[in-house]
């Protein structure tokens, strides 16, 4: 590991201008303690020998790293970072955008104005806890298929060319439909099968079993760190 390392930068200088990204930097780079084994050791070593050693020309090379933790960070390399920017969790308007990457061409029925009430319901969510609320939903039209206890017969694009409209394609529906047929899923053939189109009610099941993965005391952890050695951006 750490000859990975020394080949890393090295590799950095010989193609300069450079970015050197290291996403959960802390696994490399935390506090050193007695109880460490050696190789841990000169991993970290050879990390700062190489970031900013005797001899060592760094010029053209910029080395960032990422971390939910920086306060276990080891000193001497938090002081190799020089600047150390906090970037917070995403507000409103950013929630919204992220939803709408998130889905992206997937087809639906969302609003604009869906967008908005799911950002303003996402307070404390980080981007990562807004994909998985995503993926959760996408999955509910898959569920109600599978659930579902009655059919009806609808008209949708053909599977074999979506130019071409068919009547009768079989989507899940309430037993009360008038047009409800009784069967389950395995009875409807596969080039029949018209999945539900994801909408609003998707979105907020999944957002009722998708929690936030950011507590206020991890928040409190960061602000602090970032009132004692971060920098504006």
């Amino acid at each position: 590991m750490v000859r990975l390392v020394k080949q890393l930068f090295e590799l950095a200088r010989q193609n300069k201008p450079s970015i050197i990204f290291i996403d959960e930097v802390d696994s490399l780079c935390s506090s050193r303690s007695d109880n460490e084994s050696e190789s841990a050791r000169r991993i970290k070593t050879e990390f700062l020998v190489q970031m900013q050693g005797v001899g060592k020309d760094s010029d053209g090379i910029l080395v960032l790293g990422a971390t939910n933790i920086p306060w276990v960070l080891d000193a001497a390399i938090r002081r190799r970072f020089e600047k150390r920017i906090y970037i917070g969790l995403p507000e409103q308007n950013a929630r919204k955008d992220m939803f709408k990457i998130h889905v992206g061409d997937t087809p639906n029925t969302l609003t604009d104005e869906d967008f908005k009430t799911l950002a303003a319901k996402t307070e404390n969510y980080s981007g990562h806890d807004i994909s998985m609320i995503v993926r959760d939903a996408l999955m509910q039209p898959v569920r109600k298929v599978q659930s579902a206890t009655h059919f009806k017969r609808v008209s949708g694009p053909s599977r074999a060319d979506p130019n071409v409209m068919v009547h009768d394609l079989l989507t899940p529906c309430s037993p009360g439909d008038p047009q409800a047929v009784q069967m389950s899923w395995v009875d409807v053939p596969g080039e029949k099968l018209a999945e539900p189109i994801l909408c609003m009610s998707d979105m907020l099941t999944a957002l009722t079993r998708t929690k936030p993965t950011v507590n206020s005391h991890d928040l409190k952890k960061l602000e602090d760190f970032q009132k004692d050695f971060g920098q504006e951006e």
